[in-house]
């Protein structure tokens, strides 16, 4: 099983967005900026629902 991304590098990737945002708009957007499989992946198995800020991500990140 692969490492879970750092909530700094999972960061970058989201630079720019909008909060609140859903798990999908986050995966849309790091997308878009060109992140990595880790990323993404850990951004896909977040539960399903708003986020409002980048701390909220990285604790669920965290959490998962």
């Amino acid at each position: 099983m692969s490492e879970t991304p750092n909530p700094i590098q999972i960061q970058k990737f989201l630079g720019g967005i909008d909060y609140p945002a859903t798990r999908d708009t986050l995966v849309e957007r790091a997308q878009e900026s060109g992140a990595d499989g880790e990323v993404l992946s850990a951004l896909e198995n977040l539960p399903d629902k708003e986020y409002d800020s980048p701390t909220a991500v990285s604790s669920a990140i965290s959490d998962s």
